[in-house]
Order: C-alpha cells, then sequence, then structure tokens
C-alpha cells in the first residue's frame, strides 16, 4: 500500500465540521486579520507554552526575524546558530544585515553541540539561536550559563518543537524569546502560514507588538522600524481547534517512535548503545561510522549531559518530551534505501541535504567545508519516515518492510 509522508487530509478529516464552522464563523465576522479569533489563540497558546505572552505572526520566518529585531540584532552584530537546519534561521539574521556564526551539532541528538560555543563568542556575538531540531530541545542549562557570562540574548527556534519539555520546561518559555511554525507540516499546523513569537518579559512582549504592526503603537504614530506580521484571523481560529488535539496527536507520534524503534530493533538493522557512542566520538573527528555500517543510527531522545535513551515505550526521562515533528534514522545506504522506498510508494524526505555553511549565500561567512563535520555527516545519512498521528500500523509495516529490503540489498 502507498504510504505518504505526511496525510493531512486524515487530520483535516477529524476536524472538518468544526473547522467549517470556524471559517464561517471568520467570514460572517469579517474581521479577517488579528482581532478575537487571534487573540483568543494567543491566550491559549501561551497557557499551552507556560509563557506569559504569545503573539501571532505570519509565519515561522518571521516569527524569528521579529526575536532578532526586537532584541535589537543589526548590522556588525553576530548570532551563534546551528547549520544543520533550515534556512530561515540563518536567513533572518542575515537579512538584518547581522553574520550567522555556525556551530557543529551534537552526533547523537543533532540539536546545537552546547560543548563548541566558547570556541564561537567574539566581541561581536549578540545573541545564541538553539533550534530544538525535530522536536527535541537542546540541552538548554548549558547555553543560560554561558549566554549570562557575555551578557548574550537566547533566542529559541522552536518551529518543530511545540509542546517539547526539557527539564519541565516548555520549548519556547526559556529564553528571552522563541518562535514557533505553524507551516500546515508542524505538529500543529494551520490553514497556510502562521507563526507565533512567546516570551515573559512585559515590555518585550510590548515591544514585539508594534513590531508586529510597522512599529506603531498608535496607528499613523510609528515609534520604531517593524513590519507587517500580522496573523490572519482564519489561522487562529483553526488553530484553537487543532490546539485542544495536540497532546493527543503528540502521545500517537511518539507511540509510532516508540514503534519503529522496536521493530528495527528487533530486525538487529539498530546500532546498539555501544556503537552509538562510538558513533558519537568518531563523527565529532570526521569519522562517519554509520557510512561504513549496515545499520541504522535510529532518533536518540537525550536530556542534558549525558542522558541519552532509545524511545521504546514510555518517555525516559522524566521532564523531558521529544514531540517528533520528524523520525530522522541515520543510514550509510541511503540511496539505496531511498530506492527501496520509491518503489513501495513509501514517502520519506532529506531534513537537510546541505548545511547552512555549505550554502552559495553564506560562503562569506567564514566556514568552509570539512569545518563541522557532525553537520555534514547527517546531511550525507539523514532520512525522515512518515510518523504523523493517523499512520496505522499496517502502513507503518510496510514502511520498514521497503526499509530493510533497500538497506539489505534484497
Amino acid at each position: 500500500m502507498a504510504v505518504p509522508l505526511l496525510d493531512l487530509r486524515a487530520q483535516y478529516a477529524a476536524i472538518r465540521e468544526e473547522a467549517r464552522a470556524a471559517f464561517d464563523r471568520v467570514a460572517d465576522s469579517q474581521q479577517l486579520i488579528l482581532g478575537p479569533e487571534v487573540e483568543a489563540f494567543e491566550r491559549e497558546a501561551a497557557a499551552y507554552c507556560g509563557c506569559r505572552h504569545a503573539l501571532g505572526c505570519t509565519s515561522g520566518t518571521d516569527a524569528i526575524l521579529m526575536a532578532l529585531m526586537a532584541a535589537g540584532v543589526g548590522p556588525g552584530d553576530e548570532v551563534i546558530l546551528p547549520s544543520f537546519t533550515f534556512f530561515a534561521t540563518a536567513g533572518s539574521v542575515a537579512r538584518l544585515c547581522a553574520k550567522p556564526v555556525f556551530c557543529d551539532s551534537d552526533p547523537l541528538s543533532l540539536n546545537l553541540d552546547v560543548t563548541l560555543l566558547h570556541k564561537l563568542v567574539t566581541p561581536r556575538t549578540r545573541a545564541i539561536m538553539p533550534v530544538h531540531l525535530y522536536g527535541q530541545c537542546v540541552d538548554m542549562d548549558p547555553i543560560f550559563l554561558f549566554a549570562r557570562e557575555h551578557k548574550l540574548a537566547v533566542i529559541e527556534d522552536a518551529a518543530q518543537a511545540i509542546g517539547a519539555e526539557y527539564k519541565g520546561r516548555r520549548a519556547g518559555s526559556m529564553g528571552e524569546a522563541g518562535c514557533l511554525s505553524f507551516y500546515p507540516t508542524k505538529n500543529l499546523g494551520g490553514f497556510g502560514d502562521g507563526g507565533m513569537v512567546t516570551c515573559q518579559d512585559d515590555a518585550l512582549a510590548q515591544r514585539l507588538r508594534m513590531i508586529r504592526v510597522h512599529g506603531s503603537r498608535k496607528r499613523y504614530y510609528h515609534e520604531i522600524i517593524g513590519g507587517n506580521f500580522r496573523m490572519d484571523a482564519i489561522q487562529g481560529a483553526i488553530l484553537r481547534i487543532k490546539l485542544r488535539r495536540l497532546d493527543d496527536w503528540t502521545a500517537a507520534r511518539q507511540r509510532n517512535a516508540a514503534r519503529y524503534n522496536r521493530l528495527f530493533q528487533e530486525a538487529g538493522v539498530s546500532m546498539n548503545g555501544a556503537e552509538a557512542a562510538e558513533f558519537a566520538v568518531q563523527c565529532r573527528k570526521g569519522v562517519c561510522t554509520v557510512e561504513n555500517s549496515g545499520k541504522l543510527l535510529l532518533p536518540m531522545e537525550c536530556a542534558g549531559g549525558d542522558r541519552i535513551a532509545l524511545r521504546t515505550g514510555e518517555a525516559p526521562f522524566a521532564g523531558h518530551r521529544h514531540v517528533y515533528n520528524q523520525y530522522i534514522i541515520r543510514t550509510g545506504r541511503r540511496e539505496a534505501v531511498m530506492a527501496a522506498l520509491k518503489a513501495a510508494q513509501v514517502g520519506f524526505e532529506i531534513y537537510y541535504p546541505v548545511p547552512l555553511h555549505e550554502q552559495e549565500c553564506f560562503k562569506e561567512c567564514g566556514c568552509r567545508a570539512g569545518q563541522l563535520p557532525v553537520s555534514e555527516c547527517a546531511a550525507r545519512c539523514s532520512l525522515a519516515l512518515p510518523i504523523y498521528p493517523e499512520l496505522a500500523e499496517a502502513q507503518q509495516d510496510e514502511v520498514v518492510a521497503a526499509l530493510l529490503h533497500g538497506l539489505r540489498g534484497k
């Protein structure tokens, strides 16, 4: 049977009647931008994320841009961020004429490697932007210690991680600001583009509100330079419906991840703990052992420090929550695996085939190929499998069977 990477039709079928009622409600009101629907969603999202403030905006990219603008990032400044992530993280920094400073990834979580920050800070560094990649929080405590020492802002790119937790704290609630995306493929996806900035500070929230509407507190009176970052009312209305179901959808993603892990372990193709530990050591040295192995490196749940586990059931660490926006395997036989998946009509995706420090537009940032070995290994070996909440066990079995066929060359 065909298995898509993501099936948004299945999700919509579950909310169809509520969504249509919301469309009618917004259309009848003709309050189409911001307004009561967005305000209600902001209150509900702020409570969900454990924040005092949440401001809906036009996209996750614009959420990052707003947060950087509010932090005062501008020409000549530097922002430390991971190379292995979506373009918007670095692109938003560059749009403000600041310089993205690329950090390598932790070999197991693929989040920003906090042990490398001291090598990257300069007198021009203004902020650190950790990305909670694939739905798992970065090890944040060392980042905060480092940021306090060097007087840096911490802006969380939580675009893939709404509801994820680090030591009991929700993604987006820990830094000066958090940035969420409601692009349709996200765990909480809108009916088009949408995003949100979260924060705890009242003064920062007021500044963000002005930035959202061209820098004005009062219409036609502009105190600062902002932009047009307003959320459409229909997005707020639909996202309110979906937010009520988000925890159930997250639990289904976690069950799917646990079942994948169990099936791959039973097939004898997943790296064990010792092999994963050795992979991490060698990967930092520029040797990607998964490329020379017929085994898979499965997603690791990392709760900070050396606490690492493979999900096989319930969350392995108290206060830690991986929400699995993506289920990422790493394999040295990616081309063969992709060919087998394609032949079986199974969806897949590569997130991300080219790390940011190797992108043409960032060639002047001073980071060359070979300098960030973990990011480069991840770009060569990573592959996303279907993980969406409505994925049936029979569909999952198809994914596993096709992948094993490609991995074993049969």
